[in-house]
């Protein structure tokens, strides 16, 4: 019998599905914003790749719809550079408020300098991505809704040997689930290996 990794699509973003880590506040913050349970017009995150911002921007507008929403500000050009500053100035008057997130705070930015300061009139919050302690937990915590035991051997070759961030180890986990369950044999390093080998090779 050929057996075969079967890696899905990862699921939606959403706020529930965010491990917020050391970014419970600003979880929190944008769950007020997103809801309009705040007066704030514009709210900006900013954190280094793998900390999570698209995967929030995503789940606030899947809450709010009406939102003006803005990923990787950093790469815009004028005339996008142009139509946010405009966004930000009509949700200052009561239009839809405004979600931009970056790599980094809004005096770093690259950009023209009235939108710097405009992306910092509102909230701002910095999200850190989590350790590899909090990442390990995660996925023992994941396993064991599973009905899955992972040792210490087989976290510490998923986060070395695979994408760290979250969306990828948890699609992969499931995958090793269905794997696991389908050869009848436990999750250990030898299966791990093997499996991706076969979904690679």
């Amino acid at each position: 019998m050929q057996l075969v990794l079967d890696i899905g699509p990862a699921a939606e973003p959403d706020f529930d599905n965010y491990v917020a880590g050391p970014n419970a506040e600003a979880v929190a913050s944008l769950r007020g914003f997103a809801a309009g349970a705040t007066r704030e017009a514009v709210m900006y995150l900013w954190g280094e790749p793998g900390s999570g911002r698209t995967h929030l921007l995503r789940a606030a507008a899947r809450v709010n719809p009406d939102l003006i929403v803005a990923d990787d500000v950093e790469k815009l050009d004028d005339p996008a550079q142009q139509r946010l500053f405009a966004a930000i100035n009509a949700a200052r008057e009561g239009e839809p408020p405004v979600l931009a997130a970056g790599s980094q705070p809004p005096a770093q930015l690259a950009l023209r300098e009235d939108l710097r300061t405009r992306l910092a009139w509102g909230l701002v919050y910095q999200l850190k991505p989590l350790t590899d302690a909090e990442k390990a937990l995660h996925l023992r915590a994941q396993a064991a809704r599973r009905g899955l035991r992972l040792s210490d051997d087989v976290v510490a070759y998923l986060l070395t040997r695979l994408p760290r961030d979250l969306a990828s180890l948890n699609a992969v986990l499931e995958a090793l689930d269905r794997y696991s369950l389908a050869s009848k044999r436990a999750v250990t390093v030898p299966l791990v290996r093997e499996a991706l080998e076969r979904k690679f090779r």
